[in-house]
């Protein structure tokens, strides 16, 4: 995989700051044509560099009162498919993948204990997840 280059960084930085700038407002904060931002956010994407774009809420931002980390074992080779399904659920804070006794771990934010309870449910009827065990987050000392 090429390095990433310095135009590259700064294009980066800029979808970082507002990731629904249009084309021509990078080009013009860049000093670059349309056709070479649109060429290089395409590139970056094709590389695995960027992954996607996300909206983040004001509410988002704010720290939800119950959290936890659900640990998920899944059965067989349904792991794309419960990733899949859980980006789509309002809940769902992080998932991240992991080797060691279980597949996934899911970061989860809810108002209520109830919606934690609700939530959980939910994920543990996918089809594929064979195993959970969830631990509610008492407190945070550090979050990058």
């Amino acid at each position: 995989m090429d390095k990433v280059d310095k135009v590259d960084e700064r294009l980066i930085a800029a979808l970082r700051h507002d990731g629904r700038a249009s084309l021509s407002d990078l080009a013009l904060e860049l000093n670059l044509s349309r056709t070479t931002v649109r060429s290089r956010i395409e590139r970056l994407q094709r590389r695995g560099v960027v992954l996607g774009f996300t909206v983040v809420l004001k509410e988002d931002v704010l720290r939800d009162p119950v959290r936890g980390l659900m640990m998920i074992g899944i059965q067989g080779r349904g792991t794309e498919r419960v990733i899949r399904q859980l980006q789509g659920l309002p809940d769902v804070r992080a998932v991240h993948t992991t080797n060691g006794r279980w597949d996934l771990i899911v970061e989860l934010g809810t108002e209520t204990l109830e919606g934690l309870d609700l939530a959980l449910n939910k994920i543990r009827r996918f089809d594929g997840v064979s195993t959970s065990e969830t631990n509610l987050l008492l407190s945070t000392r550090k979050a990058t």
